[in-house]
């Protein structure tokens, strides 16, 4: 075990980050899961919890100091907490819109100051951030969401640039929808305007019959650790819909792909 991968997910509480501990430990890493709460985390075979608010600073650098004094070294960080919000971008305050990038981006720069100053003495290391499809395309009534991970999408590329000269390299990986509480239980902008209320409603009823028939967060998981532990690949999209659109945002004119979303939305 001495010379197993030390591997800090967070949000390991349930979902994506959850399953990614799991298959990181069956992989033989030695796993540490961050949670808010430890006393009120469901115990997870082979996964070390460590106690660490990722919208405080020095939750944080406790948080990864106490790894660091038990292992010495940190070889992969796979930042996967996140939060959603659902509503018009006119019917989303400043306030929500800060929260949200609180937990989504600035959460990520916090752990990644945290982890690389260990990484670049190592020489080596290996970071997933966990974006979405949403960070390459727009989402109705998802936007502020869909900024927070092109947001993270810009910041992963840009520091994988600055940190490969120490050996380091980050990767990201896009999911679709997936078979978590995430998007089902997405806190409501509080504002809401009545003249958005129709298709507000036809997009949130598509979200949901979409995440009815996703897959499960092992797919991602999979996906995750692959990422982590295989060769380097600056995006990694899980085999099915998120690979698909992929493609097509790549591929296919601006007109039909708008159109094909708008379809998905169950907008006119």
């Amino acid at each position: 075990m001495s010379n197993s991968k030390v591997v800090v997910v967070t949000g390991v509480s349930s979902g994506i980050g959850r399953a990614a501990a799991e298959q990181f430990a069956k992989r033989g890493c030695r796993v540490f899961g961050t949670v808010r709460r430890i006393a009120k985390a469901s115990p997870l075979a082979g996964v070390e919890f460590v106690e660490m608010d990722i919208r405080d600073d020095a939750s944080i650098r406790l948080g990864i100091q106490s790894i660091i004094d038990r292992t010495e070294r940190i070889d992969v960080l796979v930042n996967n907490a996140g939060t959603s919000l659902t509503g018009a971008v006119e019917e989303t305050t400043a306030a929500e819109a800060a929260a949200l990038f609180e937990t989504n981006v600035f959460s990520i720069l916090r752990t990644v100051q945290a982890v690389v100053p260990h990484m670049r003495v190592q020489h080596s290391g290996r970071i997933v951030n966990v974006s979405s499809v949403l960070g390459f395309l727009p989402a109705p009534y998802m936007g502020l969401y869909s900024a927070s991970k092109h947001a993270v999408e810009g910041l992963s590329e840009t520091l994988d640039h600055e940190v490969r000269q120490f050996g380091i390299r980050v990767t990201l990986v896009e999911p679709s929808f997936t078979k978590t509480s995430l998007d089902i239980n997405a806190p409501q902008a509080g504002a809401t305007i009545v003249d958005y209320d129709r298709e507000r409603s036809l997009a949130s009823r598509a979200v949901a019959t979409s995440v009815k028939s996703a897959p499960d967060p092992e797919t991602v998981a999979t996906t995750i650790v692959d990422a982590a532990l295989g060769k380097w690949c600056m995006r990694r999209t899980p085999a099915g819909q998120a690979s698909l659109l992929r493609k097509l945002r790549r591929f296919m004119p601006a007109g039909p792909v708008d159109a094909s979303l708008r379809k998905t939305f169950g907008l006119s």
